[in-house]
């Protein structure tokens, strides 16, 4: 430790000596640290108990899928309907003991105002298991089509 007298002509030292404040600064950060609780914090899960019998087979889920076309043309599990039968057709899929999941794919060409009417059908009908498919092909937002198209680069 340095210490200093003052200066040379003999006039006080004005300055606080910090050093020792500082060692016991030093001193009680060690002692907080030494004194903190091991984080000891465990989140208990009840896991199921391994058993050997097979699981019963369960039934593939249904799926529709719903295709928009360039000519506006609705297309249900490959059947061409109107938005009436649309309609119908949700409702009827509402009244299953298990509800299908619905699958919704506008093609790239497709009108937005064409696949916005028809997503305010599906709205209102009420179905709540519906996904987005093909949204792949649109990876790359602005390049004009495809992601890969043929003969051009990613």
């Amino acid at each position: 430790m340095a210490m200093s007298g003052g200066k040379d002509d003999g006039s006080p030292m004005m300055e606080m000596n910090t050093t020792p404040l500082i060692d016991v600064m030093l001193v009680l950060l060690i002692m907080f640290i030494i004194t903190i609780p091991v984080a000891t914090h465990s989140v208990d899960i009840d896991m199921p108990v391994p058993n050997d019998q097979p699981l019963p087979d369960q039934p593939d889920p249904i799926k529709n899928k719903i295709l928009l076309t360039e000519d506006d043309r609705i297309l249900w599990n490959g059947d061409e309907i109107n938005q009436q039968q649309l309609v119908n057709l949700l409702a009827e899929t509402l009244r299953f003991e298990v509800e299908p999941e619905l699958q919704y794919e506008p093609y790239p060409a497709a009108s937005y105002d064409y696949a916005a009417k028809v997503l305010q059908i599906i709205k209102t009908s009420g179905v709540s298991k519906f996904g987005f498919v093909g949204n792949e092909q649109y990876r790359n937002f602005g390049t004009g089509g495809p992601a890969n198209p043929v003969g051009g680069a990613n």
